[in-house]
């Protein structure tokens, strides 16, 4: 048996190399007689996952929740300790007469209910500014807001042309109405934040990135930055609705966001506050590190309710303001549309959401997330 535990060792033979803490630990078996090789990995967020991998890339995986209880008959269960360690064993028959084991142990407090959140994001992050990873986001949060807005600008205006009185052979009654026009934004949104979810989180709305900023989840520059794409996306998703439909455009509002007639100001403001509120505070349950963690399907899921939440305030606040909770949202179709009415609302649209995001932010890490006074500082979980 081969001890292995410092961080970084490689073995010149075996081709194998430990590192532990945030990163994934793995062991993997380069024996030159060997017909497999062996992966272990201790993921963050307390995941297990063993994979085999033949030459002839056959492979399976097999992932578990981290529980003492729960493990594969391969690692026997007297080398866990609960509380102050982790150890782990495995053997495996590689060919006939060729057999390796591996152990890797820990030390250090880790078990399935005592987890701590990734560290807080820096404020300024001068580092992030020369990956290409960092651009690759900004890039990705321009084009999905300029899809979003396409798309559902297009539905507002199609729905309004389809049911003008004023037009021959159309029906008051006809058209998506206001259930098509919800599902129109909480549909794309879904869309939009699963594919976008790995590369650049799938925020695609500036009230999103100031709560998840707020939470230090993300850094100064990338939330001013991203904030500007998506700014810069929805600007010209609405510039493509108008190029396509001009005469429509006009006509029939260009998707702008205004207070409807007989609501006051207050109300809007409180319709946008509550709206944006509902979003932000899905957004942090849904992406809860925590839960992802405990439940694996939890990451593929999360732009589900996220889509849903937008859905479900859209029917709400439609009569009301038109729904804005996206700042880029109501910005792009105000600068392209250009009219005083949109104008003279803009604020309604930038104020809401953020103080809506920035209560929802306050209420899930200081309120849900912690336990005491103490956890202010390391956001620790009770269990």
């Amino acid at each position: 048996m081969k001890e292995l535990g410092k961080e970084g060792e490689r073995g010149d033979d075996d081709g194998w190399e430990v590192a532990w803490g945030s990163q994934s630990a793995g062991v993997g078996a380069g024996k030159r007689n060997a017909t497999k090789r062996l992966s272990i990995g201790v993921f963050r967020g307390a995941q297990f996952a063993v994979k085999y991998t033949s030459r002839d890339q056959h492979s399976q995986k097999r992932a578990i929740p981290f529980c003492p209880k729960n493990v594969i008959p391969s690692l026997p269960t007297d080398k866990w300790t609960r509380e102050n360690s982790l150890s782990l064993s495995l053997s495996l028959r590689f060919a006939k007469n060729t057999s390796m084991t591996k152990h890797a142990a820990e030390h250090g407090s880790f078990s399935a209910k005592d987890y701590q959140d990734p560290p807080p994001a820096p404020l300024i992050d001068p580092v992030e500014l020369g990956k290409w990873s960092f651009y690759r986001a900004l890039i990705a949060e321009f084009i999905a807001t300029l899809l979003f807005l396409y798309i559902t600008v297009l539905t507002v205006i199609g729905y309004k042309s389809q049911t003008d009185d004023k037009k021959p052979g159309t029906d008051a009654c006809g058209g998506v109405g206001i259930l098509g026009i919800a599902w129109a934004f909480g549909g794309m949104i879904f869309v939009l934040v699963y594919c976008t979810a790995g590369i650049s989180g799938g925020h695609i709305n500036p009230a999103v990135t100031f709560g998840l900023f707020l939470a230090r989840k993300v850094s100064l520059v990338r939330a001013i930055m991203y904030m500007v794409a998506q700014c810069l996306g929805a600007i010209c998703g609405v510039g493509l609705v108008k190029l396509f439909q001009k005469s429509y455009y006009e006509q029939y509002g260009g998707g702008a966001n205004m207070l409807a007639e007989g609501y006051k100001t207050r109300v809007g403001l409180g319709a946008e506050i509550i709206g944006t509120f509902v979003l932000v505070y899905t957004v942090f349950s849904a992406t809860d590190p925590k839960r992802s963690a405990r439940d694996s399907h939890v990451p593929v899921l999360a732009p589900l309710p996220i889509g849903f939440a937008v859905f479900m305030v859209h029917l709400a606040t439609i009569p009301i303001t038109g729904t804005g909770i996206n700042p880029a949202r109501s910005l792009g179709a105000a600068v392209i549309y250009n009219k005083d009415k949109a104008w003279d609302d803009q604020w309604i649209f930038w104020v809401g959401p953020f103080i809506g995001a920035a209560i929802a932010a306050f209420y899930h890490q200081f309120i849900l997330r912690a336990g005491a006074v103490k956890a202010l500082g390391s956001f620790r979980s009770n269990p």
